[in-house]
């Protein structure tokens, strides 16, 4: 065998011996085996009586394959329960000519609680009557005024407070929320709202839809349709009278004045030979297809005239023309020159409103009962910052959990800017609790606090709070 072939086969066996080692798996050491232990004598009776000590665990024999780790359940955040205080509120609307409202603290527990109650007031209103020891307190601190009382609610009692307001308009209705909180007037108990509605505000029964044949655009398809058939009959009316036209005039030039031609009348001529041709001839032989007595008529096609074309077409023409028109000014006519301009592709309207109102977008409802700023508002701002403290209601409308981000709630300020919700300062104002780490049950409402940390002595203007990224969200007029 040549040297190079021997060289060869002993490289190949070479390689082929190292692809079944690095095949073989790494194989754990033989344990050693067990060496059977003598038999031992019974323990002295001394001994019998010492008790045993607990021989500690073995420990594993090492086999070069990585331990599992143990299965550790992965279960997100709880979603955020509602907490049930023991202390409720419930506000409703007085039926006096003046904006009048009764306010009920109640305590289902069965121990006394200090409380806090904080009405707000309209901007343009004042309290004329405040019942239960309650104080006006103006806009310092807070965006508009408010009414405060300071109770101590007995076990499984109810209390009663009522307030009269006075507005500048008479005839416009008036939203007053309010809050029951604890003694440090920041973390609230329960939160209720209701609104006056005077006379000359009182509901009325909502318009009904113009019917489907008065709209504008239904009218002006109705019309071009109309001309469309009327220019259509027309047409193949005129068409049909042209195309028998032909026909009558073979029928007559085919009719003589004794009866058709051929035909054997009391003064009929005989048919004869073709004149000026041979009998006998090419032409008297019998042919498969007998020959037309009369030549075919040749019937032009005819075409609608152009002033029913022209007309046709402009009827289109000005229909489709209007209808665009109509649904161009429609909705122009329906933008909100008065929203800020945004970009994306938002799911649902934006919807604005007061303090007090319930605002729904895609997923949640949200209403904000109060907001304060400055001083004694729990927790206090960094360096160089206020904290504003807005009390908000957050109600799941969906059948699913829903979470919700600091970063999409906003407090737009009177130069424009807005700040994002400061998301530590809100853990401590409730307690600990990261309120957007979890998510709100199905049909859940919270009420918790949110803080905004804002530069300047300007309050905000305008809140703006939404469920998701692409939810258009709600804006709540707070100043």
């Amino acid at each position: 065998m040549p040297a190079s072939r021997r060289h060869h086969r002993t490289l190949a066996v070479l390689v082929n011996c190292l692809g079944v080692l690095a095949a073989v798996p790494a194989l754990p050491p033989a344990a050693p085996r067990a060496v059977a232990a003598p038999a031992r004598s019974a323990p002295p009776p001394a001994l019998a009586a010492t008790p045993v000590r607990p021989v500690a665990a073995a420990t594993p024999i090492p086999t070069g394959v990585p331990a599992v780790p143990p299965a550790v359940p992965t279960t997100g955040p709880a979603p955020v329960q509602p907490s049930m205080p023991p202390v409720s509120l419930a506000v409703g609307a007085a039926g006096t000519p003046a904006p009048g409202y009764r306010i009920e603290v109640r305590n289902a527990g069965p121990a006394p609680v200090e409380t806090m109650v904080r009405q707000e007031l309209p901007t343009g209103s004042r309290a004329t009557l405040v019942t239960g020891g309650g104080q006006r307190t103006g806009p310092v601190g807070a965006t508009t005024g408010e009414v405060t009382w300071r109770l101590r609610l007995p076990a499984r009692s109810t209390t009663t407070l009522h307030t009269a307001l006075a507005v500048t308009g008479q005839d416009r209705s008036v939203t007053a929320p309010a809050c029951v909180y604890g003694t440090d007037g920041t973390r609230p108990y329960d939160c209720a709202t209701a609104t006056w509605v005077g006379a000359a505000t009182a509901p009325t029964a909502p318009a009904t839809a113009a019917p489907a044949w008065r709209r504008p655009p239904v009218l002006l398809a109705a019309a071009t349709a109309l001309l469309v058939l009327v220019g259509g009959a027309l047409w193949w009316t005129a068409w049909r009278r042209r195309r028998a036209a032909p026909a009558v005039s073979v029928a007559r030039s085919a009719t003589g004045p004794t009866g058709p031609v051929g035909a054997a009348g009391p003064g009929a001529v005989p048919p004869g030979p073709p004149v000026g041709r041979e009998t006998g001839g090419p032409t008297d032989r019998g042919t498969v297809y007998p020959r037309p007595a009369l030549p075919t008529p040749t019937v032009r096609r005819r075409r609608p005239p152009v002033w029913l074309t022209v007309g046709v077409a402009a009827a289109v023409l000005a229909g489709v023309v209007g209808a665009a028109a109509w649904t161009a000014t429609q909705r122009v006519a329906a933008m909100d020159t008065t929203k800020q301009p945004t970009s994306g592709a938002w799911v649902g309207s934006s919807v604005t409103g007061a303090l007090g109102v319930p605002l729904r977008e895609t997923a949640f409802e949200f209403t904000v009962y109060r907001m304060s700023c400055g001083t004694g508002v729990v927790p206090a701002a960094p360096a160089g910052g206020r904290p504003c403290l807005a009390t908000v209601g957050v109600r799941n409308l969906t059948s699913e959990q829903q979470t919700w981000h600091g970063q999409l709630q906003r407090a737009y300020l009177p130069s424009g800017n807005w700040v994002a919700a400061d998301e530590d300062a809100t853990r401590v104002a409730n307690l600990g609790r990261d309120v957007f780490a979890q998510p709100v049950a199905a049909g859940r409402r919270v009420l918790l606090p949110l803080v905004f940390t804002v530069r300047g002595a300007e309050p905000p203007k305008q809140l703006e709070l939404r469920s998701g990224v692409f939810s258009a969200g709600v804006r709540v007029d707070v100043d």
